[in-house]
């Protein structure tokens, strides 16, 4: 086989692995439990993230009619009260609808079943959900795979340049190309439906996923340029290593955060303080 090949392959392999990582460790990813009630193991998963105008449905599906469920939430970071939604059996499921918040507002809940007077709480650490306004599909699903392209184009790019294969040169040049039109355009246009901005990232807030972007685009095109008049292949494998790593920051961690109090949206480090 081919060493050009066996880059490619291996270059799929990882881009594959770190999208897989990035959904499953990221703040949005639902969080799936399960609790055991008299005898039966009954498999939960608790949501994480909504768009669009709907209520968030919350179902479970369960063994018996016996077994009812109650959600208990509030707004996040608020003095509210905590309020409580009692789930309705539909056939085998309970069904439960958190109700829709403003784009970046967040909830947070937890899941209580009750069977023979008994009550068992599914999750004791209350999960957060965010909310968001509605994306189409004509501007994410483009956005996706331009994203994941130009991972993979950046991957083999840093591969070829670790062995000074010269397509290296092409691979990040389209490594950007792709990049740009992925993170520049259309990750503009999905965060401005999702929370009304088009930009969240430096200088104008520490969204992390605009953030990633940015350092990524920076770094290839230092390399790019470094590379126009004499082959400098370190700086490529570098761009492609930078690229990676940011990449293995999971997916929206940081991201917009509705403040209920002020009405305005922050994002990014400032939720840590």
């Amino acid at each position: 086989m081919k060493k050009q090949t066996l880059f490619w392959i291996l270059a799929v392999v990882i881009t594959i692995s770190t999208v897989i990582y990035q959904r499953k460790t990221g703040p949005t990813y639902p969080v799936n439990l399960t609790i055991e009630i008299e005898g039966a193991d009954i498999e939960v998963s608790l949501p994480r993230s909504h768009g669009g105008s709907t209520d968030r449905e919350i179902s479970i599906a369960v063994p018996g009619e016996d077994i009812e469920g109650l959600i208990i939430y509030k707004r996040y970071k608020t003095a509210d009260p905590l309020d409580t939604i009692r789930m309705v059996t539909q056939g085998q499921d309970l069904i439960g609808y958190l109700p829709n918040q403003p784009p970046a507002g967040k909830l947070e809940y937890r899941v209580v079943l009750e069977s023979n007077n008994r009550s068992y709480t599914v999750n004791e650490i209350p999960v957060i959900i965010r909310f968001k306004g509605s994306v189409p599909g004509f501007v994410l699903i483009p956005h996706i795979l331009f994203i994941f392209s130009a991972q993979l184009l950046s991957l083999v790019a840093g591969l070829f340049a670790v062995y000074r294969l010269r397509r290296y040169k092409l691979y990040g040049i389209l490594t950007i190309v792709f990049l740009f039109a992925g993170g520049f355009v259309l990750g503009p246009v999905i965060q401005k439906y999702a929370f009304g901005a088009y930009w969240t990232g430096f200088p104008f807030g520490q969204d992390m996923t605009d953030n990633k972007v940015l350092v990524a685009m920076l770094c290839w095109i230092l390399a790019v340029v470094m590379n126009i008049r004499k082959d400098r292949p370190a700086y490529a494998w570098i761009a492609a290593l930078v690229f990676f790593l940011v990449n293995m920051i999971p997916h929206s961690m940081f991201g917009s955060e509705l403040d209920y109090e002020t009405g305005v949206v922050n994002t990014g480090m400032i939720l840590l303080f």
